[in-house]
């Protein structure tokens, strides 16, 4: 007799149908659901059961996985199975906000049910390997009894029992991944501008980058203190040097929308007499209404 928590997955795009793919491959009894039937097909063929409808799916196991679109996208879809998510731990891996996820577990608590949120910093091939990681937050009792499942869609840890605070791990981490991916289409339009291939701008980038993510640790240390004296690159050094890549661009045709905001923020670090310090303390010019003293 199967022992295995059961276990339904809502949605069947590219993460969801590795989720319950993942699921099934450990032999737990896994049932499906996704607004599009053909997308079960392959997990049908590969032993789980096709709901006919959401209501259904979560009536057929303990634990319901909801890797839909975004969180509007969750609240319809659940909202047409209210009476059988009582007793029933929902495990939400949609996109969304904190003040969301905080908002989707008072619901479904107030359906009788457990909640967890979380967000998996993966592509769906990796789910399952060392090199899936997911932030998990809510119901601690809840988070214990099913963690050995949650295994295996790779490394799983518990932020807390705070449901918000998977999401908020996950969108300051992704903000770091745009703000990479924007630096990188800048790189790609400047080096075509001067007759340089992607390909061979982007072999040196990777290195350049993977060594310059170095200094994060250290950037965070600054800005987690508020102190950023500092004897190497300043705001000084680093205002010019982007001031230069922008003008360089203009010059050749190409955008600076993407890398301007930043400039912006460096030039009034600089005009409030900041240019001697870290780079790091252009945080200063997000935040907002924190009420902390920076020191330097």
């Amino acid at each position: 007799m199967n022992s295995l928590p059961t276990v339904s997955v809502l949605g069947l795009g590219n993460l969801g149908r590795t989720v319950a793919e993942r699921f099934l491959e450990a032999g737990h009894r896994v049932t499906v659901w996704n607004r599009s039937a053909h997308r079960a097909e392959r997990l049908r063929v590969g032993g789980a059961v096709v709901a006919a409808d959401p209501a259904a799916a979560v009536a057929a196991s303990e634990l319901v996985v909801t890797v839909l679109l975004d969180h509007p996208a969750v609240r319809e879809v659940l909202g047409g199975a209210t009476a059988g998510l009582a007793g029933r731990t929902v495990l939400n891996l949609s996109s969304g906000t904190p003040e969301q996820a905080a908002e989707l577990a008072a619901w479904v608590t107030d359906q009788g049910g457990a909640f967890l949120a979380g967000a998996v910093l993966a592509v769906p091939q990796t789910l399952g390997t060392s090199e899936a990681f997911t932030q998990v937050s809510g119901d601690t009792v809840a988070f214990e009894r099913y963690r050995a499942t949650l295994d295996r869609l790779g490394t799983v840890r518990y932020a807390g029992a705070a449901p918000e605070l998977a999401s908020a791990y996950d969108v300051a981490v992704l903000a770091g991944m745009y703000g990479m991916f924007a630096g990188f289409f800048q790189s790609l339009a400047l080096a075509e501008a001067s007759g340089i291939t992607g390909a061979e701008i982007t072999e040196l980038l990777v290195p350049w980058l993977a060594g310059a993510a170095a200094v994060l640790p250290l950037f965070a240390g600054e800005a987690d203190a508020r102190e950023y004296a500092t004897e190497t690159s300043n705001l000084d050094i680093n205002r010019a040097g982007l001031a230069a890549i922008l003008d360089s661009g203009r010059a050749r045709g190409v955008s600076d929308d993407l890398l301007a905001p930043l400039l912006a923020r460096l030039d009034q670090q600089v005009t409030d007499g900041h240019g001697e310090k870290s780079l790091s303390r252009v945080v200063e010019s997000f935040r907002t209404g924190t009420g902390e003293t920076v020191r330097a």
